[in-house]
């Protein structure tokens, strides 16, 4: 991979009023926040660094040094230089090293961007390649759909016990917080356009980061870091209230959150995990005294802002892994928590809570925790065939926790993905 020579030119177009008809309907790649960001037009790729199961060093670290070598060695022509144009490459990492899943990043033939009024298009190809490829010409979207799912490998009933046990394993002083997740799995039909599924996560919650790579599709409350022109932002949540049924019920939510003595310890050691990250690679490094409530369409999070300067080199994939995985979404100690994780959870999480995003030919990038969301499998040959999926969503446990309440915590965090394959 390392050999690899592109070819990136990327032009200002006349503003694109709807990014997503331009992505494949079946294997949708996108990056969007409140109605901007980049896509890939059509379904071609220009490159693929796709590291499986077994491999020998960190994951995230091999994709990062194949990038670096992939940037050093490309032929760049920008006009726009905004954040997302030039060379771009869109990720989606594992949660775990030990997971059957890949962690890949794609680099498409054709990307599309909007941003604070500007739309572009940047084509890539191999130096080998005369020309570029045709462009993709936009496609409307297909029929509407449903899809269906039900319990995974992890029942509710099993989720509880898993609690307890984790509850258990934190009196006796294994670790001090555990993230446990539960999955629904289910199918949708073969020849569901996906870009619906993306369109109803992105309008229906705007303020998250909304995905779509490799079949991975969500939409993420939580960034993981970002990174441009040495500038390095990250968003922690941790503790979370469902929103009441009417303003009242709201505003007590909210103040009962904020209070929480359990919820604000969670938050504690999410925050100061990525502290403890960052903090090598940066100056000036600060974050929020206290945290403040985040408001969601259907929940409320604790949350707290960190900015700093970059102090070295690391690219936007470096801090990526520096900083996995979090507090907010493993636990405290990481080693321990992990070590639970693997213990308890009845099934590999794959890349949800891994990290998903993107990285510039700078090392420059937006990345996310892959949250509410789902893995879909590959389309299959024939439009009657059915295609899998399966969500996933989790708790923060901590002393304090209670089974029941945490269940009821994953289905308030099920819902934005339910509610849109419905």
């Amino acid at each position: 991979m390392s050999s690899t020579r592109l070819v990136a030119q990327t032009r200002e177009i006349p503003p694109v009023g709807d990014l997503l008809a331009h992505t494949s309907a079946a294997r949708p790649l996108a990056w969007l926040r409140r109605g901007e960001g980049i896509v890939a037009a059509g379904d071609g790729v220009a490159a693929v660094i796709r590291i499986p199961a077994g491999a020998e060093r960190v994951r995230s670290a091999a994709i990062a040094d194949a990038w670096r070598a992939i940037a050093a060695n490309a032929e760049i022509d920008d006009a726009v230089r905004v954040p997302g144009t030039g060379l771009v490459g869109f990720g989606a990492l594992t949660f775990d090293e030990g997971s059957a899943a890949d962690s890949v990043l794609v680099i498409p033939q054709t990307v599309i961007g909007l941003r604070d009024g500007r739309s572009w298009i940047t084509r890539i190809r191999p130096a080998g390649d005369a020309e570029f490829a045709p462009i993709p010409q936009p496609a409307a979207h297909g029929p509407h759909w449903a899809g269906r799912v039900g319990p995974g490998a992890q029942t509710p009933q099993g989720y509880q016990d898993a609690v307890r046990r984790a509850l258990d394993e934190i009196a006796d002083g294994a670790y001090r917080k555990v993230v446990l997740a539960r999955d629904l799995t289910g199918t949708v039909p073969g020849d569901a356009d996906l870009r619906r599924l993306v369109r109803a996560l992105a309008t229906g919650y705007p303020d998250t980061w909304t995905f779509a790579v490799d079949g991975l599709i969500g939409a993420s409350p939580e960034t993981l870091v970002t990174a441009h022109e040495r500038v390095v932002t990250a968003r922690v949540l941790a503790g979370t209230a469902a929103r009441g049924a009417d303003p009242t019920e709201d505003h007590a939510a909210s103040a009962a959150l904020a209070a929480s003595g359990k919820d604000l310890a969670e938050h504690r050691f999410a925050v100061q995990s990525v502290l403890a990250a960052l903090e090598p690679h940066t100056s000036g490094l600060d974050a929020d005294a206290d945290p403040f409530v985040l408001e969601l369409p259907n929940l409320f999070h604790l949350a707290t802002d960190v900015a700093g300067r970059l102090s070295d080199g690391a690219s936007s994939l470096d801090l990526v892994g520096a900083l996995h995985p979090t507090a907010a979404v493993a636990g405290t100690p990481t080693d321990a928590a992990i070590a639970a994780i693997r213990r308890i959870e009845p099934f590999d999480r794959g890349r949800y809570a891994g990290p998903v995003g993107w990285i510039d030919a700078a090392g420059d990038g937006e990345w996310a925790i892959a949250l509410r969301c789902a893995q879909f499998g590959d389309a299959p040959q024939g439009a009657s065939a059915a295609r899998r999926v399966t969500a996933y969503a989790g708790a923060g446990i901590v002393a304090g926790s209670e089974p029941e309440a945490e269940l009821l915590e994953t289905r308030v965090k099920f819902r934005p993905l339910v509610d849109a394959l419905a």
